[in-house]
């Protein structure tokens, strides 16, 4: 606590000044799962959708369903729900039946033991005991109950009764980036701190019949999870530093809440997808940029394409956007298209696949690094939301500041 000297003066008790950590937090480790249920691959998904769901009367919607799938960029999706559950439960097929509770139920075992491979995954790698988490951070846009999944995956893996559990609820595809903008404050303000982040995220929530207004998002939505030990210096023998969080900052476009966002009725979760969110999202993403990276660097503007990207994939046109706005290389949004393609998106768990492709190619370019020093992390979601944060390979040279 702050103690005063003889003369009036406050000073910082030998305490207080340990409270705080060295240096930027960092990613230490990295871990991803998908459900073993059920692989469609993209180009037979409307054909799929539109069977199960007894829907194949409607062949002018089956067609479009089809055109919007060829044009996403995704060759494949995971899914939880199979056909044996969906028949078990056929009220998920007309979203005026009240499923919330079935869904609930389902969800209340899925969603947790998801996240508990990738978190396995996660603490595998960074080679220290599951007790030595001091804070959990979990995301998902499928908990409605107290206590939550942040209590469940604690149980499940073991953390110490102490450990200090946070629950992120329907912050969607933001909420990977929000998560891991949580967790940097958490490991900078908290000396010794590790920070476990999990997103998982399931889409039997927002199941339903094929109807005009959600056929984007039936397009586009997997089933993933993702799993991050954050934390700050000092560093524990072993722990080696994946992408250092130098800064970052979260952003809401104003006048646009009613262009993206969700709400639970009895009848599940509905997603709104508004056109107008991959223009939003390109006009806006260079002042979002801006501010994350001010007082670090001189003029980023000037150098998009010294930077390496991780960008949330919401879909193939916010990436083709965000290529355009910023004149970006060819390439530049690589990790991010092979996410998209193999995953679809995942929501907030998505960012945490694009982290570990960026990581994976490093590794497997070896001694020629193929990732620059600096680089960009984006996550989008309802609000607008706009997540930013400043990443920087380690090893290197401080940043030029101003």
């Amino acid at each position: 606590m702050p103690i005063a000297n003889g003369n009036g003066a406050v000073r910082n008790s030998h305490r207080s000044m340990q409270q705080h950590a060295e240096g930027p937090a960092a990613m230490l480790a990295i871990g991803t799962a998908n459900p073993t249920g059920v692989v469609v691959p993209q180009d037979i998904f409307a054909e799929n959708i539109f069977r199960v769901t007894k829907s194949d009367h409607l062949t002018e919607l089956k067609e479009k369903m089809k055109r919007i799938c060829q044009k996403t960029g995704i060759d494949k999706r995971h899914f939880h729900l199979t056909e044996e559950s969906l028949a078990a439960h056929p009220e998920f097929l007309d979203r005026q039946v009240p499923s919330l509770d079935s869904r609930i139920d389902m969800a209340d075992t899925a969603v947790p033991e998801l996240a508990q491979c990738a978190a396995i995954k996660a603490i595998a790698e960074w080679g220290r005991p599951a007790t030595d988490i001091t804070h959990l951070v979990f995301s998902t846009y499928s908990a409605w109950q107290a206590p939550s999944f942040d209590h469940q995956l604690a149980a499940l893996l073991g953390l110490r009764p102490t450990v200090c559990r946070t629950i992120l609820s329907l912050h969607g595809c933001y909420g990977g980036g929000r998560a891991l903008h949580l967790a940097k404050q958490l490991a900078e303000n908290n000396h010794g701190a590790r920070v476990l982040v999990a997103c998982s995220e399931i889409t039997l929530v927002c199941f339903g019949g094929p109807d005009g207004g959600n056929l984007i998002g039936s397009a586009l939505f997997g089933d993933g999870a993702g799993a991050v030990i954050v934390g700050a210096g000092p560093f524990t023998e072993g722990e080696r530093p994946i992408f250092e969080m130098v800064s970052a900052t979260q952003t809401t476009i104003p006048r646009t809440e009613h262009v993206l966002g969700m709400q639970v009725s009895g009848g599940g979760v509905d997603f709104h997808l508004g056109i107008q969110v991959p223009m939003l999202i390109g006009q806006n993403i260079e002042k979002c940029l801006l501010d994350a990276f001010t007082g670090f660097v001189d003029d980023p503007s000037s150098s998009w394409n010294d930077l390496f990207w991780a960008v949330h994939p919401g879909g193939r046109q916010i990436l083709d956007n965000i290529d355009t706005e910023l004149k970006l290389e060819p390439g530049k949004l690589a990790a991010s298209r092979h996410v998209l393609r193999e995953y679809g998106n995942m929501s907030g768990a998505t960012i945490i696949f694009v982290l570990d492709e960026l990581r994976r190619r490093r590794k497997e370019d070896g001694d020629n690094l193929l990732l620059p020093e600096w680089g960009a992390m984006l996550a989008f979601g309802p609000g607008i939301t706009i997540e930013a944060m400043l990443l920087r390979c380690p090893g290197a040279s401080p940043l030029n500041n101003n």
